[in-house]
C-alpha cells in the first residue's frame, strides 16, 4: 500500500483531487467509482474548482457510485443521487447517461442489484475506486460479516453505521435501515483503490486495516490483498498515534 499523510483535511482533499485529475488526463474515458459521505466532499469541491478553471474535462468519463439507501427517492435531499448531483455532477460536464447509482426504490431490489452488476460488467472494470473507511471497518455499506465474495447486494445497516449517518437526517427514525451496495468482490476488481481517511475517530479503524488479520469481521482488511491501494490520511487520524510503521 502507498500511504500519503497530510497535515490537514484540505491537503487530503487537494491531493486526492489531483490524483484523480491526473488519471483523467492519462485516460479521458476513465471509469471512476465514487463514494459519498463527508470524507470525499472536499475532493469533489477541488474537482469542481479545477473544472471551472478549465483544468480538467469530465465529458468522457463514466462513474459508478458505491451505494444508495433503500426506500429513499432520488429527489430526496438525503439520497446519494442528490448528494452526487449537488456536490459534483451539476457543476461539471459529465454526461448524465454515464453516471450510475443504484436505485433503492425499484420494485425488485434483487433485480436492481443484478442490473448494477451487469452495468459494471459492460462499462468496467473500474479504473479507480474512491473509498472511505467506516469506524467498524465497512467499505461501501459492506458491514462486518459480509462475504469477501459478495457482489452488489442489499444490506441491513448496523446501529453504528446508522448512528454515524444520523447527522444528515432531521430525525433518527428517518435514517434508512437498508441500502444497496457494491459488494466486496465488486470493489476489489477495481484496478486501483484510493482510500480517504480523515478524523481522529478513524484512527483505530485505519490501524486495524493496515495491521489486523484479514477477516470478514473487519471488511476493510481485504484491501491488504489488493495490488494497488493508495491511502491518503490527514493528521487527525495520526495525531498522537504513530500508526504508520
Amino acid at each position: 500500500m502507498d500511504i500519503i499523510t497530510t497535515f490537514t483535511y484540505e491537503d487530503l482533499s487537494r491531493i486526492a483531487a489531483k490524483h484523480v485529475m491526473d488519471k483523467i488526463r492519462q485516460n479521458p474515458k476513465l471509469v471512476i467509482g465514487l463514494a459519498t459521505g463527508s470524507t470525499p466532499t472536499g475532493m469533489y469541491q477541488f474537482l469542481v474548482e479545477e473544472y471551472q478553471n478549465n483544468k480538467v474535462d469530465f465529458n468522457q468519463i463514466t462513474t459508478f457510485n458505491l451505494d444508495e439507501y433503500v426506500g429513499i427517492d432520488k429527489q430526496n435531499p438525503n439520497s446519494y443521487f442528490s448528494f452526487m448531483k449537488n456536490k459534483l455532477f451539476k457543476h461539471i460536464n459529465v454526461r448524465p447517461e454515464q453516471t450510475f447509482i443504484p436505485d433503492g426504490t425499484k420494485p425488485s431490489l434483487e433485480k436492481e442489484c443484478l442490473h448494477y452488476e451487469q452495468l459494471l460488467g459492460k462499462f468496467g472494470p473500474v479504473d479507480i475506486q474512491i473509498l472511505g473507511l467506516g469506524e467498524n471497518g465497512h467499505i461501501g455499506f459492506n458491514e462486518p460479516g459480509t462475504s469477501f465474495k459478495s457482489r452488489t447486494h442489499i444490506v441491513e445497516l448496523t446501529p453504528s453505521t446508522r448512528n454515524a449517518n444520523a447527522r444528515f437526517f432531521q430525525n433518527d427514525l428517518d435514517v434508512p435501515t437498508h441500502a444497496i451496495t457494491m459488494g466486496i468482490q465488486s470493489i476489489m476488481e477495481a484496478k486501483e483503490i484510493l482510500l480517504l481517511v480523515s478524523g481522529e475517530n478513524k484512527k483505530k479503524a485505519l490501524h486495524q486495516l493496515l495491521y489486523g488479520e484479514i477477516s470478514e469481521s473487519f471488511p476493510a482488511t481485504i484491501l491488504q490483498n489488493h495490488p494497488c491501494v493508495k491511502i491518503i490520511a490527514d493528521n487527525e487520524v495520526l495525531h498522537n498515534n504513530s500508526i504508520i510503521a
